[in-house]
């Protein structure tokens, strides 16, 4: 694990590689440093986001690399606002997704993003 790559909160694996897919455990915006989550939609998403960046990176992948997401909100109504902070991240090559609205998350976080890239 980098410096930069968060923690798992639980006893699971950040990524899994089968063949040439790399399996990404769903990433919350906690700071790396803190194991603490940021405060806002477009921060925690942000932060999600470089998380992932840090776990793909960690197999020698980035976001070019995933081929579909899956985002879970707790508001769907923060959808906008995570679809534009969303939009900045993936630029080209952008990967199929789904969104969903859930309950609850982890730590209370606001998202969530897990992923599958190939390389």
């Amino acid at each position: 694990m980098n410096s930069k790559e968060p923690k798992p909160i639980g006893p699971y694996s950040q990524t899994r590689r089968v063949g040439k897919l790399v399996f990404c455990s769903g990433q919350i915006g906690v700071d790396p440093e803190t194991s603490e989550l940021v405060e806002g939609v477009e921060t925690q998403t942000k932060q999600t986001l470089k998380n992932l960046e840090a776990v793909l990176a960690s197999q020698g992948l980035a976001l070019e690399h995933v081929v579909k997401t899956t985002v879970y909100l707790k508001n769907i109504e923060d959808f906008p606002k995570m679809n534009d902070m969303y939009a900045t991240f993936f630029t080209a090559n952008k990967p199929a997704r789904a969104t969903i609205g859930v309950a609850d998350l982890p730590k209370g976080a606001l998202i969530e993003i897990e992923a599958i890239a190939s390389k």
